[in-house]
């Protein structure tokens, strides 16, 4: 399959180069960046010397792109996919989205928290969560790639959600993210003096992952959500550890957590189950595609405490994209994503 990357140059699109340089059904044909335009991406990422020596063009050839290619990964900002989208409309080209212009099915929720308005309402769009939606995202058109806080809270969140087991409207969201979360755009807080050593929140009661954890969390349990969601920044490069908790309904047992974890993740490769009482460590999965997840049932406050981790760039973004073409191409899902974490 031919596919082009539209903003390669950010932290996602140069980890999707790495993962779709071993995949052996992938060839890609262009790649784009408006501020590096002519330039050689390996002189932008250095460890992609010798692999990736192509120059960086601009999206304003989109018709050209869009013909050379099967498929397109867009890594740009919030608002700009759906100019994209627009232009390929009428094309076979199908598009992986790794931003939010298309993750909502609610384009007025999209609005209310990005501040900016929806140019693509029309679109046919699937929701790009693999382990959730994997036979709608066989067929679509435009795949929105879930978020990188919301894969690893709803993947946390969901067995519970789905076998009703839980109160929705009782779920805390405490998360923690590498800083890499941040893109690679220099920022004061990001610096390394400020951020060494340090640990704080960010964006308390306000971050745009929450209408998305609450869209994934209704959709399964079939109730209105409202949540708290909380992240925090960690001086690490790569990670997320989401901890998520809710009240048990009256008459829920551990036993019964327990089965519908069991039931929903039998068969899914890329989630690990620790169990009850684990613990799951960012390092366990680093570089990889894998969630680990354990749970723990708080008897003393009839609390159910979900533990999930994952690398915010693979699994959180690029390996997901990779997992979502995949499965829109009918491949095996691990195909360039069977990768051993790396350790230490």
């Amino acid at each position: 399959m031919k596919v082009s990357i539209i903003g390669a140059t950010g932290y996602a699109g140069a980890e999707l180069l790495r993962i779709l340089h071993r995949h052996p059904e992938a060839e890609v044909v262009h790649i784009t960046s408006e501020s590096h335009t002519g330039e050689r991406l390996s002189d932008l990422y250095p460890h992609l010397r010798g692999i990736y020596d192509m120059e960086l063009e601009s999206m304003k050839d989109i018709d050209r792109i869009g013909a050379d290619s099967d498929f397109v990964f867009i890594g740009l900002p919030h608002g700009h996919a759906m100019e994209v989208g627009r232009a390929l409309e009428n094309m076979p080209t199908r598009i992986i989205d790794l931003g939010a212009d298309y993750r909502f099915s609610d384009t007025n929720v999209y609005e209310e928290w990005y501040h900016v308005p929806h140019t693509h309402k029309g679109a046919a769009r699937v929701y790009g969560l693999a382990e959730l939606y994997r036979e709608e995202i066989k067929t679509a058109k435009i795949i929105g790639n879930a978020g990188c806080f919301t894969t690893a809270s709803i993947l946390a969140l969901a067995p519970l959600a789905k076998h009703h087991l839980i109160d929705v409207n009782t779920i805390l969201v405490d998360a923690k993210s590498g800083v890499s979360g941040a893109g690679r755009s220099p920022k004061q807080g990001n610096h390394f003096p400020e951020l060494y050593d340090s640990f704080k929140a960010y964006n308390v009661a306000h971050h745009r992952h929450t209408p998305e954890i609450e869209q994934a969390i209704e959709d399964l349990s079939g109730e209105k959500t409202v949540l708290n969601f909380t992240p925090h920044l960690v001086p690490m490069s790569r990670g997320i550890l989401s901890t998520c908790y809710a009240s048990l309904k009256p008459d829920i047992t551990a036993d019964m957590v327990d089965a519908a974890f069991g039931k929903m993740y039998a068969n899914e490769y890329f989630i690990r189950l620790l169990g009850r009482n684990g613990y799951p460590a960012t390092k366990d999965v680093r570089g990889s595609n894998f969630c680990d997840i354990a749970w723990h049932i708080d008897e003393r406050t009839g609390r159910v405490i979900v533990l999930s981790v994952i690398d915010n760039l693979v699994k959180g973004a690029a390996g997901q994209a990779v997992q979502n073409f995949n499965i829109a191409c009918g491949f095996d899902e691990k195909t360039g994503l069977d990768d051993v974490p790396m350790y230490p």
